[in-house]
């Protein structure tokens, strides 16, 4: 595997925990790539544990919200692990902030392949949470890896679709797309002729005054002290201008009506991408025999980054998400 430099000092934006014990690990995917993780085990834990893998935001770093989430999870019992994606963060992979529906649905396979042989898991008791544009990705591996017994998909985006049609479908044309796609092949070739990938920016700075609250609320979490982190894609320059290429042509949740594991989507109800959710929800229950094992939870009042971090609010259903994986990591 490849050897990668991990940062050994807590650089999390969130504080550590002193029920939890912390440590650096590494594994690799199918293609290769080494990706590294944090692993998060509750103190005094005797015996295997269930096990969830945590990933996302799209374009966020394990030391962001994807900590936050399996520091607390830990805290409640469980044995976490939080990890970069391919390309981005300290997990390997050149060129760097490049992203693919099929490899990053791959990472988080690779990392229920660790936790599976890892010595202080239950094999038979594995679940993943992805978080934003990971949430998406978290319900493709879950069609995908009979492995996985519960899946949370938390202010999920479907990358695949903001890809193709733009925010709140706005672009769903055949111009819209070719256009974007001349754009996308015209900067293919200055990258090859410059021996680089030119970079996409990250969230907006500074922030125009006329910015939709969308892009404020991204410049809230990303941009300010809350949840800036140096790794960050979304803190700083942002994915390479191709990066995101291949979702425009790659549908990823074709057969999520086909997930017979648990899954719980839980959304803010003000957030702008709560429509990613909802129609994720209606599209996987839809002809699908079981359902009884699925639900759409909204969050009052919440908005897409309050559930990266609470906002303030304490927005991110802990209880829930520990009922839930109790009930379905037995």
């Amino acid at each position: 595997m490849e050897q990668l430099k991990l940062t050994q000092e807590w650089d999390k934006t969130f504080p550590q925990s002193d029920k939890v014990s912390h440590s650096k690990v590494t594994f690799h995917n199918r293609y290769g790539i080494t990706l590294a993780g944090d692993l998060y085990t509750p103190k005094g834990a005797q015996g295997k544990l269930p096990a969830i893998a945590v990933c996302g935001p799209f374009g966020a770093v394990k030391e962001q919200a994807s900590g936050l989430y399996a520091q607390t999870m830990a805290e409640r019992g469980f044995l976490t692990l939080a990890f970069d994606p391919s390309y981005t963060g300290e997990s390997g992979g050149t060129p760097r902030y490049m992203a693919s529906p099929d490899i990053n649905t791959e990472d988080f396979q690779a990392a229920v392949d660790f936790l599976s042989l890892y010595d202080g898991a239950d094999p038979d008791k594995i679940g993943i949470i992805g978080i934003c544009g990971w949430g998406g990705m978290a319900l493709n591996t879950a069609a995908l890896d009979t492995r996985i017994k519960a899946t949370v998909a938390s202010t999920m985006y479907d990358m695949t679709r903001v890809n193709a049609k733009g925010y709140f479908d706005a672009e769903d044309s055949a111009d819209a797309r070719y256009a974007k796609k001349q754009a996308l092949n015209a900067q293919r070739l200055e990258d090859y002729k410059n021996g680089s990938y030119a970079l996409g920016g990250g969230v907006v700075d500074p922030l125009p005054a006329d910015a939709p609250f969308f892009v404020k609320d991204y410049y809230d979490y990303y941009k300010t002290p809350r949840g800036y982190h140096a790794r960050s894609l979304n803190s700083n320059g942002g994915w390479n201008v191709t990066g995101c290429m291949s979702f425009m042509n790659q549908p990823i949740l074709q057969y999520s009506n086909e997930i017979r594991s648990a899954v719980l989507i839980v959304h803010g109800e003000k957030a702008h991408s709560c429509y990613f959710s909802r129609d994720a929800y209606a599209n996987m229950v839809k002809d699908n025999p079981y359902t009884d094992n699925k639900e759409l939870l909204i969050i009052p009042d919440a908005v897409h980054t309050d559930l990266y971090d609470g906002g303030g609010k304490n927005a991110i259903p802990f209880d829930k998400l520990e009922q839930f994986f109790r009930t379905y990591l037995k």
